[in-house]
């Protein structure tokens, strides 16, 4: 049975990442990047599906776990009857996938145990194991090989691998285990103490570059962390988180792969970047960006791979029972090939603000613009799928009219910085246009407030964007029904639904937990209203719902008070961020965003 989902810390090198439970055991790790199969699997399954557990063998009485400092290298203290120990855990970073765990005796003398359960192809193909030496054994499986090194003996049990030891105190174990290609030469054994220790030093010197942020700045930096360990190093693509189908209701079928990499996070992982002064990691996102959707405007997808990968093809994976029986367990994302026209705005937006945050020019930018705005002028007017990727048909969704307008304004401000005044006039009508359009058929019948989509008598808190992207002022009167209107209808115990899954038709079974993306911009719309002291207790109460080494899922349920959907989400640390700016700076990024529009239509 694996952990809750609030029970795992995150391991992660830059090229793949891991989760690891407070009893020790790796659940859930792929290889070698963060879309491959997984190798321990068993956090969808159980153990016999992969993972890799080191722990003490007695009844553990206390356990306590925190990173070092600024870092991503875990550390896990337990207390037994007879002793006390260290569990030292990490990724080391470089181009090599090695997980690296060390083993200290505090005090007294502690029983460990370590039980390896190697599993190929998610869980399901039980490798060739063999032993290079008393110490060293090798996994292959197809084209995949797993290496591990401990400085304990270890013996082979029900396709298990296993050893008992002991550590007192000053005593020290060592384990590291290694993937390769099957083909290639078994590489040489990595000093795991070195590789420790330049770790350490490699993501201190990374977080020391992170600004004050108030009595925030703790948090900002572990959320920075947790994107920089999200991000694939060789292309700069940050994926949405490491897992997938952790589902956002228990026992149900939303479950999603979420390990690739989104259009409509650009913005605000771009803002985030820049606004800590990480230039050159906002610039690795751009660039990803602008080689990704390269190509044929009509071909622009939602998401892609780590690369810029488009083959996307969702299929399940029956062998695995899903976590807590929530089936089924996904690969791929169907949605990639979805029709969402906010996609457009996504990426218009994080253009221009990449201008304005100071990042070079590229020279294909301008030319994409040039191709993506006639197509979209074709088709903005069309219904889509919209920004929670629905599975029960297109309809006219508001915020993607919303984002529509966005790409025109934004691509009139570019324009208008080459001195391209007629393409900026025409960006401007036509974002006149679409905003005319939105003011007078995306309000419900009586006119007061915004609905979810043309028609539709539903809230959806994705219409808070009307505010943060500038489509109209905060303070409008129209905008200010809507958020009353969302507030009713759509917070839960304190916390934000997207929208209501009972009432929408989304093509799923209703039930999901509050989507934590959507209470930080709640508390933006409340920054950009001056109401501060409401925006920082909704702040406190979402950072308050970080676990133990402060990471976020997708989602959480205020009734379970428990987490829920992948983990750990890059939109939610990204909120994390960027909220605590806005509660921080007096030119908060919030109202820089929400000003930076062209020019203000007015129906």
């Amino acid at each position: 049975m694996p952990a809750l989902i609030e029970d795992y810390s995150l391991l992660g090198n830059c090229r793949s990442a891991g989760l690891i439970s407070r009893d020790g055991s790796l659940d859930w790790l792929c290889l070698p990047r963060f879309d491959a199969p997984a190798v321990f699997a068993a956090l969808l399954g159980n153990e016999e599906n992969g993972r890799w557990r080191l722990a003490p063998s007695d009844p553990v009485e206390e356990v306590t776990r925190q990173y070092l400092e600024d870092t991503l290298v875990l550390q896990t203290t337990y207390v037994t009857a007879t002793g006390k120990a260290r569990v030292t855990d990490c990724m080391p970073l470089g181009e090599r996938n090695t997980v690296v765990r060390v083993v200290e005796g505090l005090s007294g003398e502690t029983s460990f145990e370590m039980d390896l359960v190697l599993r190929f192809d998610y869980g399901r193909s039980v490798p060739w194991v063999e032993k290079i030496d008393p110490l060293t054994l090798s996994a292959v499986a197809g084209p995949d090989r797993l290496i591990l090194r401990s400085s304990v003996a270890n013996h082979a049990r029900d396709h298990h691998t296993v050893s008992r030891f002991r550590v007192c105190a000053g005593e020290r174990q060592t384990f590291s285990l290694s993937h390769q290609p099957s083909h290639l030469p078994v590489e040489p054994d990595c000093d795991a103490d070195e590789a420790l220790e330049r770790t350490i030093t490699q993501w201190q010197v990374f977080t020391a570059r992170c600004p004050d942020v108030g009595p925030w700045s703790a948090l900002v930096r572990r959320s920075l962390i947790t994107l920089k360990a999200m991000t694939y190093a060789p292309t700069g693509g940050i994926v949405a988180a490491i897992t997938t189908s952790l589902p956002e209701h228990l026992g149900g079928e939303r479950n999603w792969d979420y390990r690739y990499c989104w259009l409509r996070d650009a913005t605000m992982t771009l803002l985030a970047f820049m606004n800590l002064g990480y230039f050159e990691e906002a610039e690795a996102w751009h660039e990803w960006l602008l080689r990704s959707v390269a190509g044929n405007p009509e071909q622009m997808q939602i998401m892609y791979g780590l690369a810029g990968e488009r083959d996307l093809h969702e299929y399940s994976l029956p062998w695995l029972a899903g976590y807590e029986h929530s089936q089924p367990v996904r690969v791929g994302n169907a949605a990639s090939q979805q029709h969402q026209l906010d996609i457009y705005g996504e990426v218009a937006d994080a253009m221009s603000q990449a201008i304005r945050g100071g990042l070079p020019r590229h020279p294909r930018g301008a030319a994409i613009a040039r191709l993506i705005m006639p197509y979209l002028e074709r088709i903005w007017h069309e219904p889509d799928e919209g920004i929670w990727e629905v599975r029960g048909g297109c309809q006219q969704f508001v915020h993607s009219k919303v984002m529509a307008w966005v790409a025109f304004d934004r691509a009139a401000s570019l324009a208008e910085t080459e001195e391209d005044h007629e393409r900026a006039c025409h960006y401007h009508e036509v974002a006149e246009r679409i905003h005319e359009q939105v003011c007078a058929q995306g309000l419900d019948p009586q006119g007061k407030h915004f609905v979810q989509a043309y028609g539709s008598t539903e809230m959806d808190a994705s219409l808070l964007q009307i505010a943060l992207t500038g489509f109209l002022p905060a303070d409008d009167p129209r905008f200010l029904a809507t958020l009353a209107r969302i507030e009713e209808r759509l917070l839960h115990e304190g916390l934000l639904l997207r929208y209501d899954t009972d009432s929408s038709c989304d093509g799923l079974e209703p039930g999901e937990g509050t989507f934590l993306v959507c209470s930080f911009w709640l508390a933006d719309v409340y920054v950009l209203l001056g109401r501060h002291d409401e925006a920082q207790t909704l702040y406190e109460r979402l950072v308050g719902l970080c676990n133990d080494v402060g990471l976020l899922a997708e989602q959480y349920d205020p009734r379970g008070k428990r987490m829920l959907g992948n983990f750990p989400q890059a939109f939610s640390h990204i909120g994390i961020i960027n909220t605590a700016l806005n509660l921080h700076r007096a030119q908060c990024p919030v109202q820089a965003r929400a000003m930076a529009c062209g020019r203000k239509a007015t129906p």
